[in-house]
């Protein structure tokens, strides 16, 4: 069993406090089908920097990461099938799957 990152990128925000209500109740009712697999629910992302090589700070595209989570699975392939409920995907947004390697 290995952790595996879902970072999440895009994605629309609910317009209104229903739907923005309406989206965490699927937040929610996907974690809890996942179940013991959430080692950590993650959080939204918020204003970002870029900082490269040199020391330069920058400011990040738009469409860059959106948030995170963290869950225990027995292989990368298991993870991107547990990472297809993924609430974010059915706001126009997209899920990246890492393997966290153990170091």
């Amino acid at each position: 069993m290995g952790k595996y990152v879902l970072a999440y990128k895009g994605g629309s925000m609910a317009a209104t406090e229903a739907e923005q209500a309406a989206v965490m109740q699927s937040w929610i009712s996907w974690f809890g089908d996942l179940g013991a697999a959430v080692v950590d629910g993650g959080n939204p992302f918020g204003a970002s920097i870029s900082v490269g090589s040199d020391g330069a700070q920058s400011a990040v595209a738009s469409h860059g990461l959106t948030g995170y989570s963290i869950l225990n699975a027995d292989s990368v392939d298991a993870a991107a099938t547990l990472a297809k409920g993924c609430p974010v995907l059915s706001s126009g947004g997209t899920v990246e799957v890492y393997e966290a390697m153990d170091m």
